[in-house]
């Protein structure tokens, strides 16, 4: 069942963390509409010095590469700040993906690549859509473990 957009009964906090809720849930579940409901057109993603500009982009060379995976992403110890009545407002969480090829992931003996990382991000309010969605994510990678070639694109 597709996840929904907008979500009944939050705080304005709690819609804030939902931008990134949204956007993860998105990888997971290959949904296109969800990322979409969760990024800025011109939404811009950081990894070290590795800079993807809009949500197209960001589109093109995550979720169409790691969707199809059989993958979690774990969100946890997320801290929000918004001041009262703003329309921006930034968070920052702990994140765990498990990430496994397409079908295999409820197979113990197939291969995984896990990866503990901190993410900080912006995100604005979209007034039209009535959702917060994200404008700037960094990420920082902290560990690996597991087989790096689930991720290789070659």
């Amino acid at each position: 069942m597709p996840e929904t957009h907008v979500l009944n009964s939050i705080t304005e906090r709690e819609a804030v963390a939902d931008a990134l809720y949204r956007a993860v849930s998105a990888f997971d579940d290959n949904d296109v509409s969800l990322f979409n409901s969760a990024m800025c057109e011109d939404a811009v993603f950081k990894m070290g010095d590795h800079v993807v500009n809009g949500r197209e982009a960001m589109k093109t060379q995550f979720l169409d590469f790691v969707g199809p995976k059989d993958t979690t992403h774990m969100i946890s110890n997320v801290r929000v700040d918004l001041k009262p009545g703003a329309k921006t407002a930034s968070l920052s969480a702990y994140a765990l993906a498990q990430h496994c090829p397409p079908g295999q992931g409820c197979d113990p003996s197939s291969p995984y690549y896990l990866s503990g990382s901190r993410y900080s991000l912006n995100v604005v309010k979209d007034e039209k859509e009535n959702l917060w969605k994200v404008k700037d994510w960094n990420m920082k990678i902290t560990w690996l473990q597991g087989d790096a070639s689930v991720l290789s694109r070659e």
